[in-house]
């Protein structure tokens, strides 16, 4: 047969077709990663979260035999400078609470007299008040959990010591939660 130039019905230019699929391809894959991409951002922390994730406290602002309470992460935390007589009894105490710890396994070597830990109650996260209970540490009012000095669970309902969170002392005067 003669060729006429003509391409008969049905068939279209090979090249011509395969490139309108790959072009519609991408642009059904680029179209995707778009709406893909807000649903999968806003599962990210908030920036006011993520401005959370540490905070450094300077320690000159807890007298001996007081607390501060700092906000972390949306928690409370008690950052409590011990006195002598309270360290001796913790320290003498051994271990005790659950799990059984000694206060040097709550503290950081060095830095004894201060207690960083979490203030909610491991029973239901009621927020304990110091200077209560039965132990001269901690009482949760809610359902009567008592903690001694050390934060450890003494008394009550509460299943578990009180949380040390990470953190670490930048300097004599500075601790860095988180």
């Amino acid at each position: 047969m003669a060729e006429t130039g003509v391409i008969p019905e049905g068939e279209g230019d090979p090249n011509r077709r395969d490139f309108i699929h790959i072009a519609a391809g991408a642009a059904a894959v680029g179209a995707g990663a778009m709406i893909a991409w807000p649903l999968i951002n806003q599962m990210n922390p908030a920036a006011d979260t993520l401005a959370l994730a540490s905070i450094e406290f300077d320690l000159t602002k807890v007298q001996e035999g007081q607390q501060v309470v700092i906000k972390w992460q949306g928690k409370p935390v008690f950052v409590r400078y011990r006195t002598p007589a309270e360290l001796q009894k913790v320290i003498t105490e051994g271990a005790v609470g659950s799990p059984p710890q000694t206060d040097a396994e709550r503290t950081k070597s060095g830095h004894e007299k201060y207690l960083v830990v979490v203030g909610s109650c491991t029973h239901l996260g009621c927020v304990p008040t110091f200077g209560a209970g039965d132990y001269g540490g901690w009482f949760c009012p809610c359902h009567g959990s008592h903690y001694d000095a050390s934060g450890r669970i003494r008394k009550g309902p509460a299943p578990l010591n009180l949380v040390v969170p990470d953190y670490e002392y930048t300097s004599d005067t500075r601790v860095k939660i988180g």
